[in-house]
């Protein structure tokens, strides 16, 4: 039986960089996806020291070529993949909905879930390939509407206008994917992984990568018969 593969966006540091190295540790072969090559290649470099297979896959996730010789790559080198991991997001500005401005709420949907979308679909044939897969749309509960309304919630003061509502919709193309695949033995599941310290959010969060890492592994570890088309976070699952 051939070695397991994932692919990974925005996997060259924080969250995505942890997730490879869990991954990897369990014995997967890693597609380490970055949108920098030089990055990738230092990220991929580090993993492969703690005895890691990986390789650095250069991943715009924005852009339609980028993402097609990202698949052409992967099909000419392993065939197949049985795992994606939709990784790679931007915040973009943190202030008030009436004054976040339509553009940076657009470029926010481009990477956020346009660039999910981009990159399920590209990858699709590979995923088939591997007879049953897992696809994992890392999310936020600042995208959980249930949260979100919540006055007792914890993330119901956190109104982001464009990074929240880009994670709502990403939920939706969740619930799509996985309602079209469930019959190929394709899962796809969305996962919280908390606040988290990052450069996203000035290392200000409570939980750690490895913390964050570990919901996201254990959703892309999932067998045949596990749950698809939900939302989870540390392995319960997470109001839409």
């Amino acid at each position: 039986m051939s070695k397991k593969t994932a692919l990974i966006t925005g996997a060259n540091k924080s969250i995505g960089f942890e997730t490879a190295r869990q991954l990897g540790g369990l014995g997967y072969g890693i597609w380490l996806g970055s949108r920098d090559a030089a990055r990738g290649d230092e990220a991929a470099r580090a993993l492969s020291a703690e005895g890691i297979d990986v390789k650095a896959v250069s991943i715009d996730v924005t852009d339609e070529a980028s993402v097609k010789l990202a698949a052409a790559r992967v099909e000419a080198e392993d065939g197949k993949l049985d795992v994606l991991i939709n990784n790679a997001g931007v915040p973009g500005q943190m202030v008030p909905p009436s004054q976040q401005s339509v553009n940076d709420v657009r470029d926010i949907y481009e990477t956020n879930v346009f660039g999910p979308i981009r990159v399920t679909q590209a990858l699709l044939p590979l995923l088939r390939n591997a007879g049953s897969a897992n696809i994992v749309m890392v999310s936020s509960g600042l995208g959980s509407l249930g949260w979100l309304s919540d006055p007792d919630n914890q993330f119901h003061g956190v109104n982001f206008l464009g990074y929240n509502s880009s994670k709502t919709a990403l939920n939706g193309v969740t619930v799509a994917f996985a309602k079209e695949l469930a019959a190929s033995g394709i899962k796809v599941n969305a996962a919280d992984p908390g606040y988290t310290a990052t450069d996203f959010n000035g290392h200000s969060g409570y939980r750690t990568v490895e913390q964050a890492a570990r919901g996201i592994v254990w959703l892309a570890t999932q067998d045949n018969d596990a749950a698809t088309g939900s939302f989870y976070f540390d392995g319960a699952v997470v109001p839409w």
